[in-house]
């Protein structure tokens, strides 16, 4: 843990990576920057394909265990807080009737169809277009956020998750796109599925590569501490 990271961040980071593991994530890192950015990830994850052939999908885990990281505007929080809700309501319902006329682009990721999760931000539809930037708009004035609206410009990753304490974001406040986690009694629990975007070969590529030289540097590091102990205990032994 380095000195500027609290012990609630370092859990989060933690229960992110446990929580990747237990859906199927069999590489995990901490601390990796991503492609095309010089941000630096709390975790990412990689889960291999079911085809061998195929390269498997990247997710990004951000952690956040503070409210006051995202509040920027203070002064108009309540009014822009309110539109927000407004206006994810509108975007629920923009979905929920689109999804009906337009099935195909349903994700095809949930056993009932109503429950599965779309993502038209490359339909082009006006009042959907609209809803979103103006979404976009009031999240920017609340908590600043351009980190978040990066990384899914960018597509980093195929997936990507806020990972918070309880009371820091509700659900309504995520992305979009976002995926919501929140710590509860010790666990994480999704309170806001992640919308799949695609991301170029390339770039998860590098990734996986970014991945591998920080979990070498973390193994050449623990080798190091060890062959330091062990000098340290041969230096002891012949003391007098």
């Amino acid at each position: 843990m380095s000195s500027c990271e609290t012990v609630v961040h370092q859990n989060l980071k933690k229960l992110a990576a446990s929580w990747a593991r237990e859906h199927g994530y069999t590489a995990i890192a901490m601390e990796v920057r991503l492609p095309r950015s010089a941000f630096r990830a709390d975790v990412v994850a990689y889960r291999r394909s079911g085809h061998a052939a195929e390269l498997g999908e990247t997710a990004v885990f951000e952690c956040k265990q503070d409210r006051a990281d995202f509040l920027k505007d203070s002064y108009v929080e309540d009014a822009t807080r309110r539109r927000l809700i407004e206006l994810d309501g509108r975007r629920q319902t923009l979905e929920r009737l689109l999804k009906l006329h337009l099935p195909s682009l349903r994700g095809g990721d949930s056993l009932f169809t109503e429950y599965d999760t779309v993502d038209l931000r490359g339909m082009g539809h006006k009042t959907y277009v609209r809803v979103l930037r103006e979404i976009g708009i009031c999240q920017q004035r609340l908590f600043g956020k351009t980190k978040f609206d990066k990384l899914t410009r960018y597509r980093c990753a195929n997936l990507n998750y806020l990972v918070v304490t309880v009371g820091v974001l509700r659900a309504h406040e995520a992305p979009p796109g976002w995926g919501l986690l929140t710590m509860q009694d010790g666990q994480l629990i999704l309170e806001r599925k992640a919308v799949w975007q695609e991301v170029n070969t390339e770039d998860r590529l590098r990734l996986l590569e970014r991945m591998a030289a920080k979990a070498s540097q973390v193994v050449n590091k623990k080798t190091s501490a060890m062959q330091h102990d062990g000098t340290n205990d041969q230096h002891n032994d012949h003391s007098p």
